[in-house]
């Protein structure tokens, strides 16, 4: 399971000014992943070897567990990265270089909006092969950059100062909130087999990218699951810079607003829109969870507010964040609905809430192969435009905020009373 795995990095990494090219090497010290490594299968006559638990490296460099079967697919979604890699490369040749940050219809009606009235076929052509190209995934070497245009987060960095951030962190040194707090109790706890993130260095980074949000959005401050959200995007874009901004965009454009209040509104709205998709496109799970009172929020809570940080492998994790950025929220209800869909018959049979969560958890821990996981959540799972799931959230808005009312009208009679 990537939340709790380790992977090698060396001591000295500091994301929080360096910059280079995407085109070129990184510095020695930063943190690479290494795509070289391949392991050995059992021979013949060694069957039972397949089911033995054996550690390996992902595709991210972290050091998980598993079984043969799950070594030979990262060998194989290994040698396809290489192959998506090589389409970005001709892209660039035949379309120019950084063809993708031009112009074109958002998806998630962030700030690539552009009016119909001005639409060209140049554009509309870009706006179906990006969206083609990052469902396939988007080449390591490329996410920072792919991530900060696709997403807005490029665009909402360039409304403010360039010594935006770094001015920011100078403001909050010393100082000592509630969100603070919560942040240096969570820090040893987040990804703590990491050694970059387990080290003072990391966890200085983590700190500052956090604390400098907890600032920014005094609404929010901070929720517990953003450390795991922040540390990934840290380990991903390499500067805590791109790292702050990347987290403003998700918190501010691509997630629902109140999903790290204090009052998780948001985080409720979503769960109730997840139990009402799931009743339409799988209604024999949802019949027979509900008569076995099984909560979906038991797992889903953790999915949403991690955004799967913790629950798929690495690679998988950040293949659903590629679609995330550029589509939007809806990926994660397609991704969620997939978990349950791709063990519908084992769910049907299960009669014990803990034997629910047990599958639930074991399947998406082994999900090493992110095309099996997004071809059946997109070809399985019923079409989800981010206008209906708009108008749900809409809809159970108004139920949450009625029963969060009569929760507080309930606690101020009993504060009468006393």
């Amino acid at each position: 399971m990537f939340g709790i795995q380790p992977r090698d990095l060396v001591d000295d990494f500091n994301p929080r000014r360096r910059r280079w090219s995407l085109w070129t090497t990184p510095p020695a010290s930063m943190p690479t992943t290494s795509h070289n490594t391949r392991y050995k299968v059992p021979r013949k006559g060694h069957a039972n070897a397949y089911h033995l638990s054996v550690k390996f490296e992902d595709l991210c460099g972290f050091m998980v567990e598993g079984n043969v079967d799950d070594v030979n697919v990262l060998n194989e979604v290994r040698e396809r990265i290489r192959e998506q890699g090589r389409v970005w490369w001709a892209l660039e040749a035949s379309k120019g270089a950084n063809w993708y940050l031009q112009p074109r219809i958002s998806s998630n009606g962030g700030e690539g909006v552009i009016r119909a009235t001005s639409l060209k076929l140049s554009v509309l052509t870009n706006t179906v092969t990006l969206r083609r190209l990052i469902r396939k995934g988007v080449p390591p070497a490329l996410r920072p950059k792919v991530w900060l245009s696709v997403s807005g987060a490029a665009k909402k960095r360039s409304t403010v100062p360039e010594t935006y951030y770094d001015e920011l962190i100078r403001a909050t040194e010393g100082k000592t909130t509630p969100a603070t707090r919560q942040i240096d109790h969570d820090l040893p706890r987040t990804f703590p087999c990491h050694p970059w993130l387990n080290s003072e260095a990391g966890q200085a980074s983590l700190r500052r990218v956090l604390v400098g949000y907890s600032f920014r959005d005094s609404e929010v401050g901070y929720c517990q699951g953003l450390n795991y959200v922040a540390a990934l995007l840290l380990l991903v874009m390499k500067t805590e810079e791109d790292a702050f901004w990347m987290l403003a965009v998700l918190l501010e454009n691509v997630l629902v607003s109140d999903c790290y209040t204090d009052t998780l509104t948001g985080c409720h709205v979503e769960q109730r829109v997840f139990r009402d998709l799931l009743a339409k496109n799988c209604p024999r799970i949802a019949a027979h969870l509900e008569a076995m009172g099984f909560d979906v929020s038991l797992v889903a809570t953790e999915w949403f507010l991690c955004l799967f940080s913790k629950t798929l492998p690495s690679e998988t994790t950040l293949r659903v964040w590629d679609v995330l950025f550029n589509e939007g929220a809806k990926v994660l209800f397609h991704v969620a609905l997939a978990i349950f869909k791709m063990r519908e018959d084992d769910l049907l049979r299960i009669q014990h809430i803990g034997d629910v969560i047990d599958v639930l958890q074991t399947t998406a821990h082994h999900l090493y192969e992110p095309d099996e996981l997004l071809t059946f959540a997109f070809d399985k799972i019923g079409s989800m435009t981010t206008n209906t799931i708009t108008k749900e959230r809409k809809k159970q808005e108004t139920v949450v905020m009625a029963e969060r009312d009569q929760r507080t009208r309930r606690l101020n009679s009993l504060k009468m009373d006393v």
